[in-house]
């Protein structure tokens, strides 16, 4: 199997979906607060050249060039590039794209580089972090991350509830599918973990690695959901700053 060729087909077809699900693409005002304070507080003061691996439908692209940054969104998936051109054109932003895999980023140099869940889709995310260290020598790194009950398994059967209530409210709760079982198990950070990311980002040769909570963003998001889908809880997001 070419897990690359893989990934770019689930993420083509998801593309159609992916904005519709809150947690991907978050529309209220409170969460989007949250996410651009915690952007403007992590990121190098603007104009800085940024790139954003994985960038998808363009959620983090957007918000740092709202912020006066000067972009490059890097995806494997042409479809879910299509959704951020047009979100960006929306805007009236300037976005560079570029098509290709994140361990094979433009050379840069870059001052930040950033993602949002990726490394947990990722065959090789320690190619892909000495990749983006080479691309941005000088720069930040910014890995944003979450736990979503891949290996807890009441973690798991909760967001399964939540996803049928969903459903049965005729709500978009997660993708168009799931990944197939032989794809999963070639992904060494499938369950994505803190200690896992911040031992990844050290040996990759990122420099002073700074883990953080990002309570302001759960709030925001879980004050943001229906009453039922808040009582059976929200994912812990986290993000792993270094450079």
């Amino acid at each position: 199997m070419d897990f690359y060729d893989e990934i770019r087909r689930f993420w083509d077809a998801d593309a159609a979906v992916y904005d519709d699900v809150p947690n991907h693409r978050p529309t209220d005002a409170g969460e989007l607060s949250a996410w651009s304070a915690t952007l403007a507080r992590l990121l190098p003061p603007p104009p800085a050249r940024v790139l954003d691996c994985g960038a998808g439908t363009g959620f983090l692209s957007l918000l740092a060039a709202r912020q006066g940054h000067k972009v490059t969104a890097l995806d494997l998936s042409a479809g879910m590039l299509a959704r951020l051109a047009s979100h960006a054109d929306a805007e009236g932003l300037g976005v560079d794209i570029v098509e290709g895999r994140a361990d094979s980023p433009p050379p840069g140099p870059f001052d930040a580089v950033m993602e949002r869940h990726l490394l947990w889709t990722l065959p090789d995310p320690a190619g892909a972090l000495r990749a983006w260290r080479r691309a941005a020598p000088m720069g930040r790194l910014l890995v944003f991350e979450g736990r979503f009950g891949t290996g807890d398994p009441l973690a798991r059967a909760l967001q399964g509830v939540g996803h049928l209530l969903g459903r049965l409210r005729g709500e978009v709760t997660g993708h168009h599918a799931e990944y197939a079982p032989e794809l999963l198990a070639a992904l060494p950070l499938a369950d994505i973990t803190p200690t896992a990311v911040v031992e990844a980002v050290v040996a990759a040769g990122w420099p002073d690695p700074w883990l953080e909570r990002l309570r302001d963003i759960e709030w925001a998001s879980r004050v943001a959901q229906r009453p039922t889908a808040r009582l059976l809880g929200s994912p812990a997001r986290f993000v792993v700053t270094a450079g």
